[in-house]
């Protein structure tokens, strides 16, 4: 179980990279490049459908897949497990911690602004860089846990 719960993690853990590194490589400039008014109408759009089950299953069951593969494998004695543990730690701070503290207030922001051209010239260049953070630690996260295959 412990070999079968640290692929899925590996799987959703790429997934939420590959996410993560679409916006920081070109979602972002590109609806940058529609200008500021589309550009933050869009983005509220984005944000409101990323809250759905397709993208939130990925997102949280990277962490708790994760969590759960080394949980099971420390319990059974793995030494491969320290792997995957570092991977849910390096996923929940740099992530799940860099979304709730950084990226969801600043989309709390846009939402309310009631100039959205306004609010996307104060938004994107912090959400994005909040988001190679995210980038960063769900990539890194993948390589850990692949390493608790090995």
């Amino acid at each position: 179980m412990y070999t079968v719960l640290t692929v899925a993690s590996v799987a959703l853990l790429g997934l939420s990279a590959g996410v993560f590194f679409a916006f920081s490589s070109f979602v972002m400039s590109g609806l940058d490049r529609a200008g500021d008014p589309a550009a933050g109408e869009a983005m509220t759009g984005i944000n409101d459908t990323a809250v759905r089950p397709a993208f939130m299953s990925v997102f949280f069951g990277a962490l708790l897949v994760t969590a759960a593969a080394g949980v099971l494998g420390l319990v059974a004695g793995d030494g491969r497990a320290a792997w995957v543990l570092a991977a849910a730690v390096v996923y929940l701070v740099g992530t799940v911690g860099v979304t709730v503290a950084a990226n969801v207030p600043l989309n709390n922001r846009l939402l309310a602004a009631t100039d959205k051209a306004s609010g996307w010239r104060g938004y994107h260049r912090r959400w994005t860089a909040w988001n190679h953070v995210r980038t960063l630690a769900a990539t890194a996260a993948a390589v850990l846990a692949t390493g608790g295959l090995l």
